[in-house]
């Protein structure tokens, strides 16, 4: 697990130096050393945290005749038997790394055969001095941040934006049209970053960039086509393929301990692992607490249980950290434990497990069609999926304009085409308030520079017509993949566990769990007894019951307590009061809602908090860059104390 930057550029003449600051913007992601490649064209540069051959995985690595070098961030779970593959076919290793497996392979098989081949998280590029050319590629799911730049027939590429920001000449700007689908999403869904100029690399896509030119090529796309399988030997394979992915998953030479929460996703992948550690985390607050469940499964199976608190003061004063970590705002509240977590677990192993991507994959979100948990209306609501699609959707319209009665929101997004009603994960289920901030909500409190037609909806509309013919529970699943898991969740798990120079490996994002869990049969997955079904009775293989049926709670924050607190309360209203706030914001308005918030039921605070979130991170990255930079810029204090022992593991 590292952290890559490249740029190509003829025309900038100290190479070295331009590469070397890029290098430490992102020196958390690798604090155990670095390495560069440069000559008249390109400049390549590496952090590296060392996972696999300790001593002989320095980057960049060569071929055989130093005509090509790779640098690379990532594991390759499956490179031990490739790697003997292609020693078969003749070529020559230096080291006993994953990374010189991909640079043999790009040689023996070309870009498309080797990622034909391989199983990972990886962003990579390899400079082809023969042809002039610079190759990169992204993760099949885009587990692995890659960012790019390409104007004027010059390209930047790294693992993190803030290492664009150091590039000699390069201007910081706010992407304007990205803050209102933020506002109602809670993260960037767009192509472009919030920095003009910085797009994301799509997951699933390789490219090679000569003489200027950019060409982009996709490898993988999740396919979506029922098996014949029963529902027993459904489940017997979901287990199989996990027992393999957590299997491969495990291969490092440092230890591997696991995030263990009172869910089932985790508890399934760290019964699996068996690990000496794991960790867990909870708040002062007693009734956000995952921490004591998870610890009764950890004394069932006599791991080692590390769990912390933690506490709302500190939290609100870390938070600025968190967000320049993320590069760009995101107001998941769940960033917070994660931060915490990450730094508890750094203190005992190297890589930890994760459960991430399971309810992406195996339909476990109530927005799938579990919206009520009466019997009578789930028995009648699949009766009524059985008309005809153009009278179950009428009859959706007509339910949707009916007053608000129990079952309504269960039936609606049943009967309904997705395309029509779905917006993620930022509904809130409610009929009449759908999104944290609705279209018009959001332009109501933004400038009218700020403002556009953009909605959250709509931004899915070019995913939704790639599977229209699908039902309903997988066209939600390719939007939830391709959007809140890809440009949410996977880039706070990657930011929030490289800020503390842990690496997170997440076995259910394997490609072949993958392809395993998009064969299911949809009714194995979401049905009368539950979401994510056939996971949960997979999972009472090596889970008690009451582990396996838990309801998903994800990481609950106490953000509505903490926006009453009056300490907190004047923290957010002293940002919101700030005047370069008024630029962005219909400042009034905003602290209108931040009093109603606070004097009332809380129940403005999703909106509050995307609000403050987005604040915080303006005031990092445009009005007090230079301080940002000289407080966060550096391995974590921990971190940098395990090193100065000698104890860095």
């Amino acid at each position: 697990m590292c952290g890559i930057v490249a740029f190509y550029n003829p025309e900038i003449n100290d190479k070295q130096a331009a590469i070397g600051k890029m290098m430490a913007a992102i020196m958390h992601r690798g604090p155990d050393s670095d390495g560069f490649y440069t000559n008249d064209k390109v400049a390549l540069g590496f952090r590296r945290l060392s996972i696999i051959d300790l001593r002989g995985g320095s980057q960049p690595i060569y071929n055989e005749d130093k005509t090509k070098a790779i640098i690379f961030n990532g594991e390759i779970y499956n490179f031990q038997p490739l790697r003997d593959e292609l020693i078969e076919a003749g070529h020559t290793f230096t080291t006993k790394s994953d990374t010189e497996v991909l640079l043999h392979g790009f040689e023996e098989w070309g870009m498309d055969g080797l990622l034909k081949r391989i199983r990972g998280m990886f962003a990579f590029a390899i400079w082809d001095d023969n042809t002039q050319t610079l190759y990169g590629a992204r993760d099949f799911f885009g587990i692995k941040p890659l960012y790019y730049s390409d104007e004027n027939g010059h390209l930047i590429i790294g693992s993190e934006i803030k290492s664009f920001l150091q590039f000699p000449g390069f201007k910081r700007r706010l992407n304007t049209e990205a803050v209102k689908p933020y506002l109602m999403n809670q993260y960037n869904d767009l192509d472009e970053t919030f920095f003009k100029g910085i797009k994301r690399f799509p997951a699933g896509h390789w490219f090679e960039y000569k003489d200027g030119q950019m060409k982009t090529h996709q490898y993988w796309d999740a396919e979506y086509k029922a098996n014949t399988l029963s529902f027993e030997e459904t489940v017997n394979k979901i287990d199989e393929d996990l027992h393999e992915s957590v299997k491969l998953h495990h291969i490092a030479d440092v230890p591997v301990g696991a995030f263990l929460s009172e869910g089932v996703d985790s508890s399934y992948i760290t019964s699996i692992l068996n690990p000496d550690d794991v960790f867990s985390i909870s708040f002062d607050d007693a009734t956000y607490d995952e921490a004591s469940k998870a610890k009764a499964l950890a004394d069932m199976n006599d791991w080692n249980f590390y769990s912390d608190k933690v506490k709302a003061d500190e939290a609100m004063h870390d938070f600025p950290e968190m967000q320049y970590h993320m590069d760009e705002p995101d107001a998941n509240p769940s960033i917070i434990p994660l931060w915490y977590l990450c730094k508890m677990a750094r203190k005992h192993v190297t890589v930890a497990l994760s459960g991430e991507g399971a309810d992406e994959l195996f339909a476990g979100y109530v927005n799938y069609g579990m919206h009520t948990h009466n019997n009578v209306i789930k028995v009648f609501t699949s009766q009524c999926k059985k008309l005809p699609k153009k009278t179950r959707v009428k009859l959706a319209h007509k339910i949707k304009k009916m007053p608000n009665f129990p079952g309504k929101v269960h039936m609606y997004t049943n009967l309904a085409e997705p395309s029509e009603f779905y917006v993620g994960q930022s509904v809130i289920y409610d009929m009449d308030y759908p999104t944290i901030f609705t279209s018009e909500d959001a332009n109501g409190v933004l400038k009218p520079s700020y403002r556009n037609k953009l909605t959250v909806n709509g931004i899915y509309q070019k995913d939704f017509e790639k599977v229209r013919d699908l039902d309903n529970v997988r066209q939600m699943q390719y939007i939830d993949l391709h959007h809140f898991m890809l440009n949410d969740i996977e880039q706070k798990a990657d930011k929030i566990s490289m800020a503390h120079s842990l690496e997170l490996r997440v076995p259910y994002l394997d490609r072949k769990v993958a392809e395993r869990a998009n064969s299911i049969p949809t009714d194995y997955l979401v049905n009368k007894h539950d979401t994510k079904y056939a996971l949960r009775k997979a999972s009472e293989k090596v889970l008690p019951d009451e582990w396996a049926k838990r309801p998903k709670l994800g990481f609950p924050t106490p953000i509505k307590e903490w926006l009453q607190e009056p300490r907190f309360y004047q923290q957010v209203r002293d940002l919101f009061s700030e005047d370069f706030v008024k630029d962005i914001f219909e400042q009034d308005k905003i602290l209108q809602l931040l009093d109603e918030n606070y004097k009332g039921d809380g129940s403005h605070r999703r909106q509050i908090w995307t609000i403050y979130t987005f604040l915080v991170w303006y005031k990092l990255f445009f009005v007090d860059y230079d301080e940002t930079v000289s407080k966060y810029q550096r391995v974590q204090p921990e971190v940098a104390s395990l090193i100065e022992q000698g104890k860095l593991v």
